[in-house]
């Protein structure tokens, strides 16, 4: 099942060091080699840090293991959809 997370970051002072002394890059490339997303998008979120990662997740179970870093790494605000593509949705319709 495809998915869409969408993370914010709280703007705390241990997040702020983790950006100043570069070890939240760290974090992220080993956040992303979990999740290997094939889009992730890095932005603004409601007035804070975050962005948006589509990936896939063959079980449900597999969002602890996926998603339970962000909360224990970043303290991160985590909410997560299914989504698909344009040919899953031609490939619904169709079948619809």
């Amino acid at each position: 099942m495809r998915v869409m997370v969408k993370f914010t970051l709280p703007t705390t002072e241990e997040n702020n060091a983790k950006i100043r002394d570069g070890s939240i890059a760290q974090t992220m490339e080993s956040l992303l080699a979990n999740l290997q997303p094939e889009a992730a998008y890095m932005c603004p979120v409601d007035g804070n840090r975050g962005g948006y990662l589509v990936f896939n997740m063959e079980e449900e179970s597999e969002g602890v293991t996926k998603l339970e870093p962000f909360w224990l790494e970043l303290g991160a605000k985590v909410e997560i959809v299914p989504v698909m593509n344009a040919d899953d949705l031609r490939a619904g319709l169709q079948r619809l």
